[in-house]
């Protein structure tokens, strides 16, 4: 595994990385990746506005926060739905910030970031029910909001991938582009590229064995909702991208689903980020790589919302 001077030091600086007074693995996953992220996202850009809403469902409430983008009227606006990475257990608001002020700005495009119910606390499907309840809610509300409910797309990093695929397979037809970063795409772990990268960098098998056993009821390990490398009907999904990084033990998963939703038809791009690790997007401090990602993203969206910048 040959690594790029950058890398070397993002993953020098990971292991010494530790979590203040952890009270149990779960605890010390979480606060490793908000630490992870607060040290190598980089300075955070300016946005014109950011919301938090609560959005009422039977028995608790969605959190969401609303990303209004520098230099643009804030009415009839495209929307991004962004869902967050963290292995179902962890990740939230502080942790994506960085990566998700970038693509307002860059897309010209609000973006809504749902703050999912996580596992093991609410195991699946409470994290897909809140991705799905939190897009039909903003759907319902476009007009308050002040975007445009015919330009909507979806982005999601990791195991939000996981979870953007089959939120794309149920409500494609409000979406008109869907965009996947490294995506948690199977939970058998048994890939050349988890063996490869058994112990990382950034993940480790053990950790994400742990996390799939926290996430998905064993009723449930078969549900192509939980596991999108088991989907056969994409029904409806939109044009995609896929994301993959090149040392990342979750690549080969990542390449399955973009095979298979290019033979049931549906039209993909995939782009194999060289040099990069999984969770790369969180290191803005020093790859360059994460700006050209947030470009390339927002090319993506800008050609699937039809809209000038």
């Amino acid at each position: 595994m040959q690594l790029t001077p950058n890398i070397t030091q993002i993953l020098n600086h990971l292991e010494k990385i530790q979590p203040f007074n952890p009270q149990n693995s779960l605890d010390g996953a979480r606060k490793y990746l908000e630490a992870m992220s607060i040290q190598l996202s980089g300075k955070k850009e300016p946005v014109t506005m950011i919301e938090e809403l609560d959005v009422q469902q039977e028995n608790h409430q969605i959190p969401i926060r609303v990303y209004r983008p520098k230099g643009k009227d804030v009415q009839n606006s495209p929307a991004i739905i962004y869902i967050h990475g963290g292995w179902f257990i962890a990740g939230g608001y502080e942790t994506h910030d960085a990566v998700v002020r970038k693509l307002a700005n860059k897309t010209g495009s609000v973006i809504i970031f749902i703050d999912y119910r996580l596992a093991p606390e609410h195991p699946f499907p409470a994290g897909l029910n809140d991705s799905l309840n939190g897009i039909k809610w903003v759907i319902a509300n476009a007009e308050s909001l002040g975007i445009d409910p015919d330009k909507i797309g979806i982005i999601g990093d990791s195991a939000g991938g996981a979870l953007a695929a089959a939120v794309s397979t149920q409500m494609g037809k409000h979406l008109k582009f869907q965009i996947l970063i490294y995506p948690a795409a199977d939970n058998q772990l048994n890939s050349k590229s988890w063996e490869t990268y058994e112990n990382g960098p950034v993940l480790n098998k053990q950790g994400g064995i742990e996390a799939w056993d926290w996430y998905l009821p064993n009723e449930e390990k078969d549900n192509p909702l939980a596991i999108p490398v088991l989907i056969k009907d994409f029904k409806k999904t939109p044009p995609t991208l896929v994301i993959l990084a090149e040392h990342d033990p979750l690549l080969d998963d990542g390449k399955q689903l973009s095979e298979n939703m290019k033979n049931a038809g549906i039209e993909i791009t995939t782009n194999l980020y060289k040099d990069m690790v999984h969770g790369f997007m969180h290191m803005g401090e020093l790859l360059e790589q994460v700006q050209s990602a947030v470009d390339e993203m927002a090319a993506f969206a800008h050609q699937n919302l039809k809209f000038d910048e």
